[in-house]
């Protein structure tokens, strides 16, 4: 009886610190309000207070199922972590200054640079060295720094953020970033995240799917993506996910987000393709949750299904977030890429990618990580 009475108390307990904490420690961001639900309400991927993707989209996630994934995590494994030197090029201030081409820099795992018609612009730039609420707890970055110093970050015009996820949206780098930056674009109910962290509602926009608008010489869509959202307890799909399209007069880019394999990429492609570059999700994947996270191969058909000529894979390179090998989304997606006869880039964290130029990086450089 005093056992019971003890584990009901530790349950009770926790149920109600939970939210407690939540609404105390700011990386968790804000939640969705009463009056943008109502607001959501006549969207056609809108249900029941949680945004879908028109497609049914499982994930296994009984205990049964996840019992061994967690024993896995809990165990470890050498190979989901490089062993060696981890190789980067290290970037300072005179690196930004004035691209004489349109150019991609990628950091790692999902974060990049976009330098193009006059403009720089930051995609999901989680710089913190953790994908977690608090950074001491989860699985650290590769190489344990990033290739730049972010006060050495130029003037950033734009940021697009595709959800709310971790690793994608970090408390610490938007309280770092938000005074270099010009504006935000968000899709719908992750704004309120950035105005609990000081961002002026001015400087935000909340795009829904397949909307557009125009940014100086820029057009832009927020377009689908196959995914999911929260940052908490409760909060599961209450705020939108998303992928970018980027028109600009120098380059056209297709940024992927996170996504499961789904028509959405063919209907990109129709609309907006073909794209001069993608950048495509390439990690983090288990066949348990492949309908949120392409294996390798559909990320080479994704590329293929938005008409894009150069392809760069993302989402690895930074964190273990899966019982894969660290360096297995490479070697994969290179080998899909090369049976389809489709052109790859696979750049170092902090290699300089020029759009439209006759040659890009290849070296399989993670070989000797």
């Amino acid at each position: 009886m005093i056992v019971a009475i003890t584990l009901l108390g530790l349950i009770l307990l926790i149920a109600v610190a939970v939210p407690v904490v939540q609404r105390i420690v700011p990386a968790f961001g804000r939640r969705v309000t009463a009056s943008q639900r109502t607001r959501f309400e006549p969207l056609p991927h809108y249900e029941d207070g949680t945004f879908r993707y028109p497609v049914p989209t499982r994930m296994t996630t009984s205990v049964k199922d996840m019992f061994p994934v967690a024993w896995e995590f809990l165990k470890g494994s050498p190979s989901r972590k490089p062993t060696g030197e981890y190789p980067m090029l290290q970037l300072g201030r005179r690196d930004f200054e004035n691209p004489a081409e349109p150019r991609v820099i990628w950091f790692g795992h999902s974060a990049a640079l976009l330098q193009t018609d006059g403009l720089t612009i930051l995609f999901d730039p989680m710089f913190g060295n953790a994908p977690s609420p608090f950074p001491i707890v989860g699985g650290k970055r590769f190489g344990g720094k990033l290739p730049m110093d972010l006060a050495e970050l130029p003037p950033i015009d734009y940021v697009f953020i595709t959800h709310d996820h971790y690793d994608h949206l970090d408390y610490g780098s938007i309280k770092k970033l938000q005074a270099k930056v010009g504006h935000f674009l968000v899709p719908l109910g992750v704004g309120n995240h950035l105005r609990r962290w000081g961002v002026e509602g001015e400087r935000i926009t909340e795009l829904d799917w397949w909307q557009e608008m125009e940014l100086g010489p820029l057009k832009i869509a927020c377009a689908p993506s196959r995914h999911f959202s929260g940052r908490g307890t409760g909060d599961r799909d209450s705020t939108l996910w998303c992928s970018w399209v980027i028109h600009g007069k120098e380059s056209r880019l297709y940024f992927c987000g996170d996504s499961g394999y789904g028509p959405h990429f063919k209907e990109i492609g129709e609309r907006y393709g073909p794209f001069d570059l993608t950048m495509m999700e390439c990690g983090q994947y288990d066949e348990r949750w492949a309908a949120i996270h392409m294996l390798p191969e559909q990320t080479v058909q994704a590329h293929e299904d938005v008409r894009g000529n150069v392809l760069i894979p993302i989402h690895w390179g930074g964190f273990t977030l899966a019982l894969h090998d660290w360096n297995d989304p490479p070697e994969r997606v290179v080998r899909e890429a090369e049976r389809r006869g489709v052109r790859i880039a696979t750049p170092m964290i902090g290699e300089s990618v020029t759009i439209g130029a006759p040659a890009y990086p290849t070296a399989k450089w993670w070989r000797g990580a």
